[in-house]
């Protein structure tokens, strides 16, 4: 089980910070969709050349121009991109056969996907890779729902989970065995992040 630490909504200087503080016991370095809006595509170059061991995912949430959108990750020095699982059936394909070529991963955001059809659907397009992601508005409602699960339940998936992961409820969620548990600010919010880190890499 991998952790994926979350750096979203930190300036750049934080997010290297904690990165470098937690770097023992994170397994994925995912640079957030804020940081990537307000930073470009040189975040992903800094990390990258400051990482060059970690696996780096880019979280894009690209929903159109899957071509250009995930050749821009990885060129950049992305291992995995992510794609929100509304997009057209060609930008997955689009984005998931760019990946084939450069030898590259995308994750599928299942972000307010409810329908186990869309699912089907996603593994006719073989997708490998999906996560089951609480938003962070939606968070005010309350943190991941274990209840996700059944969503992708006898689907041939890796799993990465996301969404107000702390360590009150990783153990319930741990005991699902998804393949990668993201953790954001349970971690780059605490006063101590490498020790929330570690603790939730023990778990």
């Amino acid at each position: 089980m991998n952790l994926q630490l979350a750096l979203d909504r930190l300036t750049k200087e934080d997010c290297i910070r904690i990165a470098k503080e937690t770097e023992k016991s994170i397994d994925i370095i995912e640079i957030g969709t804020g940081v990537i809006k307000e930073y470009g595509m040189s975040i992903i170059r800094e990390m990258r050349s400051l990482f060059p061991d970690k696996l780096i995912l880019a979280d894009m949430k690209t929903c159109d121009a899957g071509k250009h959108e995930a050749r821009q990750a990885f060129e950049a020095g992305a291992d995995i991109t992510t794609v929100m699982a509304f997009s057209s059936d060609l930008t997955i394909k689009d984005t998931l056969q760019v990946a084939k070529e450069m030898g590259k991963q995308v994750m599928i955001d299942l972000l307010e996907i409810h329908s186990r059809d869309r699912i089907a659907e996603l593994q006719e397009l073989d997708v490998k890779l999906v996560s089951l992601h609480v938003g962070k508005d939606k968070q005010t409602e309350g943190t991941f729902d274990t209840t996700l699960f059944s969503l992708v339940e006898d689907f041939n998936f890796e799993v990465a989970v996301a969404g107000g992961i702390n360590l009150e409820n990783i153990r319930e969620i741990a005991a699902h065995q998804p393949d990668i548990i993201i953790a954001g600010s349970s971690i780059t919010g605490a006063e101590k992040p490498a020790l929330a880190a570690a603790k939730m890499k023990g778990i």
